[in-house]
């Protein structure tokens, strides 16, 4: 009965063998792969986040690094936001220069509408887009810039221009566009667009405070009596 127990317990043990030997080898390669391809795909989302940020606010207006100065906002009714969200902080000179801020519709016509909008520090709207949504196909999705420019006629808008109230859309006596059969979807974007000129004004202040300890401007070494980073 041993004789025949030997063979088949050696037997498992090299197959238990061989077996550990492959996963430690799928492992190492897995394990060497991801550290070759994390800082190619950690760059590809930076590059990707610097580009939808261009997008709503001009280079032109900034030249500390925007995505390095990303904050986290506290869920705001402006905002339309009920969990934390982002912004991200231009400076020109080291000079406030504009926000670029995350905010959400909540009454579009098949739920959220996430947006990106931009505005300058004279409170103007350097561009809206839309990154996020579930309106219908060929009917409510043209807020989508890959759809239409409709999304493009904020550019310039600020609270005064126009007034509060003709901000709406032009089926509400307001001077926003909208496709007819389509007014939810737009009407709720432009809401969510004032509110966050609104949420801008009231935070303007906060903004422009300089950031101690900031990264230096781009192209720009630190002046003789700015502190460095130990």
């Amino acid at each position: 009965m041993n004789s025949q127990i030997q063979p088949a317990l050696k037997n498992a043990l090299r197959t238990g063998a061989i077996l550990l030997v492959f996963a430690l080898i799928g492992t190492a390669m897995l394990a060497f792969t991801h550290g070759r391809t994390e800082p190619v795909i950690t760059r590809g989302q930076l590059d990707a986040k610097r580009a939808l940020l261009d997008q709503v606010l001009p280079t032109t207006l900034y030249d500390n690094d925007l995505v390095a100065s990303q904050q986290s906002v506290p869920p705001d009714d402006l905002l339309g936001t009920r969990q934390s969200s982002a912004l991200w902080v231009a400076r020109r000179g080291g000079e406030f220069s504009g926000v670029v801020l995350e905010a959400v519709a909540p009454d579009g016509y098949s739920g959220d509408i996430f947006l990106l909008i931009g505005i300058d520090a004279d409170g103007k709207v350097t561009g809206v887009r839309v990154t996020a949504h579930r309106e219908t196909p060929g009917l409510g999705d043209y807020i989508d810039r890959a759809k239409s420019g409709w999304i493009d006629q904020f550019a310039g808008k600020s609270l005064m221009a126009p007034e509060p109230k003709h901000w709406k859309v032009a089926k509400d006596g307001g001077v926003f566009d909208a496709r007819a059969g389509a007014t939810i979807t737009p009407r709720a974007v432009v809401k969510a667009v004032k509110s966050a000129l609104d949420y801008f004004a009231r935070h303007r202040a906060a903004f422009a405070v300089p950031v101690r300890g900031q990264a230096p401007v781009r192209g720009q070494a630190p002046s003789a009596g700015e502190e460095k980073d130990a």
